[in-house]
């Protein structure tokens, strides 16, 4: 019989007149990521986000980064977001709910998901700089907002307190990977999927 977990993969691609991508995820991967994007900080979060979820994940994105880097960014949040979606199909034996609490130094983020189908997104962080590089902060918010949309999930994150920008958006991605780890994974008591409604 078909391990259930095994299939548990996405591959899909969009083009538009500001970006290419392509991205393909394994949610039941080994932390492996290959990543080709114009934007190297994001690159960076998409990698801790791999490495602390144990996926496996592999982008290749041009967008127009003359402009900035926010066409690129958001449409890797989509492309992530309906991946993650497509991946878990029919989401049963799914634990569906994580909470987790990540610190990075003085910082520390939480992250708390429902697998819920209604999509959802609250978003508490404050960061010291505008900046980390050449990085606009403000990305990070679209991003999870259009990843949390297009996975059709219900995305809390909260930045309690931190000081060092990169320190605290280091926090979030790593505590992004290991909350949907948990909610992802296949809990061998729930029968069907975990909701009186008997769908998800």
């Amino acid at each position: 019989m078909e391990n259930k977990e095994s299939s548990r993969q996405a591959a899909l691609s969009r083009r538009t007149n500001e970006t290419d991508i392509k991205l393909s995820l394994a949610v039941d991967g080994s932390g492996q990521a290959e990543l080709n994007t114009d934007v190297p900080f994001l690159n960076h979060m998409l990698d801790l986000f791999t490495k602390h979820g144990q996926f496996d994940l592999d982008v290749t994105a041009k967008g127009d980064i003359e402009i900035d880097d926010h066409h690129t960014v958001e449409d890797i949040g989509i492309c992530l977001g309906q991946a993650l979606r497509e991946a878990l199909g029919d989401k049963a034996g799914i634990k569906r709910y994580a909470s987790v609490f990540v610190p990075m130094d003085e910082s520390l983020a939480q992250v708390v998901i429902d697998i819920s189908n209604r999509p959802h997104f609250e978003y508490r962080a404050q960061y010291p700089s505008s900046q980390v590089g050449s990085f606009s902060t403000e990305l990070v918010q679209e991003f999870l907002w259009k990843f949390a949309l297009e996975a059709r999930i219900t995305l809390h994150v909260i930045v309690h307190y931190g000081s060092n920008t990169h320190h605290m958006i280091e926090a979030v991605f790593k505590a992004l990977g290991r909350a949907l780890d948990e909610a992802t994974s296949i809990d061998p008591r729930v029968k069907g999927v975990p909701s009186t409604k008997g769908v998800l």
